[in-house]
């Protein structure tokens, strides 16, 4: 139990960085006078340095141990989070800027790393509900962030900024106290043969392993855009809705979802048939909820009602392809792959927030048919590629 609390700690620290900024983005707008473009970037350069650093985590994870990388990468992290609060207390875009970009890079060895430690570290059932709980964690950290975020910024509003290296700190502790990592007995390969064998694998799997990388990140995408497009539309008349309340509307389709990602985790365990008929349930579900929110958004409870639903959908899905994915690939080349497709997600986060913003400036019906024509693609591309057998085998 404690190693499964320490091993949560990592992707809800990482979660805390980001989303607890997003209920303070139109008053950093304001405080700094900056645009929504640029408050939209303070969440987009975090994720594209996370992005394009992860590979590279997840082969140096592969060459030594998960925790080598896992426990560096969160004391980089925190203190990037110092020096970004320090740029909102200074008024400076640019030390806030350079500082989010730093963090990404220690965000690239943390929750990411932490998935192909899930994969070390357990088999089987154990295995799908320990990444169920990580997807969970994931999604908890995005429920209470922008409750979290809109209480601190009660005090001052870029207090959110120096909380999250608290966190941080706590993270640190429990996973060098808390986590008794495997030790790896394979001798390193040298980095030709290591990416050789990587291309094998996308070359044998990659069938369905690719469109699975890109279903994760559409639907980290949705959520995140989904997420910024909230915060701005509450504050704005008729809604005209602020602080911890905000908070609390925001936090409501991401408990659907976190609540969903848990409970699949612990009942999916190798059932490859299950995970099939889940993750289409869930794709279908986000689908019609996000066409609905085309033509039902001025009453805020049906809209609301709606994007809890997609967040079902989504806490459907990524279990499912956690685990399938970490369980695809044997010790040595499994930081590699889920590194690769965590990049993909974070890349869907880093463009959430712009692309939506820029949607949103042209109008409601513009956003919400790009988004359902996305995931009713994302439907047709795990329905006719990803195809588990009926019972999946964990690597060791």
């Amino acid at each position: 139990m404690w190693e499964y609390i320490a091993l949560a700690t990592i992707p809800l620290v990482l979660v805390l960085g980001n989303s607890m900024l997003v209920p303070i983005l139109p008053d950093l707008q304001e405080k700094m006078g900056i645009s929504r473009f640029q408050s939209s970037l303070v969440i987009t350069l975090f994720s594209i340095a996370a992005g394009v650093i992860i590979p590279v985590s997840g082969y140096l994870s592969d060459r030594f141990t998960r925790k080598s990388v896992i426990i560096p990468s969160l004391i980089v992290y925190g203190a990037a989070g110092v020096l970004a609060g320090f740029g909102a207390v200074w008024h400076s875009y640019p030390i806030l800027i350079i500082a989010r970009a730093i963090q990404g890079l220690g965000a690239a060895g943390t929750a990411p790393i932490a998935m192909a430690l899930v994969g070390d570290l357990y088999k089987g059932g154990d295995a799908s509900k320990a990444l169920g709980l990580i997807e969970a964690s994931n999604g908890a950290g995005k429920v209470v962030s922008p409750i979290l975020g809109s209480l601190l910024a009660m005090i001052v509003w870029f207090a959110p900024f120096f909380a999250f290296p608290i966190f941080c700190v706590l993270a640190l502790l429990a996973v060098i106290f808390m986590i008794k990592e495997p030790p790896n007995e394979k001798k390193a390969e040298p980095l030709g043969t290591y990416l050789k064998q990587i291309r094998d694998i996308l070359r044998e799997k990659g069938r369905w392993l690719i469109p699975a990388f890109f279903a994760g990140s559409i639907t980290l995408f949705i959520l995140f855009g989904v997420l910024f497009y909230l915060s701005q539309i509450l504050e704005e008349k008729p809604y005209s809705i602020e602080g911890v309340r905000k908070g609390l509307v925001l936090a409501i389709p991401l408990l659907c979802m976190v609540i969903t990602s848990y409970t699949t985790g612990a009942k999916i365990k190798q059932n490859g048939t299950l995970m099939r008929w889940l993750m289409n349930i869930g794709l279908i579900l986000m689908t019609v909820s996000l066409t609905l929110a085309i033509f039902l958004n001025t009453n805020l409870y049906v809209f609301i009602g709606l994007l809890s639903l997609s967040g079902i959908g989504t806490g459907l899905l990524l279990p499912c392809l956690n685990t399938m994915i970490t369980g695809s690939v044997e010790r040595d080349q499994r930081g590699m792959i889920t590194s690769l497709y965590n990049s993909l997600r974070f890349i869907g986060v880093a463009f959430g927030p712009p692309l939506f913003g820029w949607l949103m400036n042209m109008s409601h019906k513009t956003l919400f048919i790009t988004v359902a024509s996305m995931a009713f693609l994302m439907l047709a591309l795990v329905f006719f590629c990803i195809k588990p057998n009926e019972e999946l085998k964990g690597k060791a």
